[in-house]
């Protein structure tokens, strides 16, 4: 995948290392866990990439450590519009 600006392959959002067959390593990952182990797993990278974008790449540390929160909050709201949702009308029995 590139990115729409400088049309360079876009290692932030789609690094073409991680993407291997019908399904990106993230999904298979997130399968692999528990949702609790999951939302610790991108906790950890979000930490990581934080820690060290001084050091490392600054900027595309700190765009991959956002790109993490962005899917934390994603599997957040996932979790949370499953616990909305109406229950059927056995459960009320």
């Amino acid at each position: 995948m590139y990115d729409d600006v400088n049309l360079k392959p876009d290692l932030v959002n789609s690094p073409s290392h991680y993407n291997s067959g019908n399904i990106e390593c993230i999904d298979a990952i997130e399968e692999s866990m528990t949702p609790e182990a999951f939302k610790g797993y991108l906790k950890g990278n979000i930490q990581k990439y934080m820690w060290r974008y001084e050091l490392k790449k600054g900027l595309q540390d700190v765009l991959k450590a956002q790109w993490y929160i962005n899917r934390l909050i994603k599997t957040l709201k996932k979790e949370e519009n499953a616990s909305d949702a109406p229950t059927s009308s056995s459960d009320n029995i």
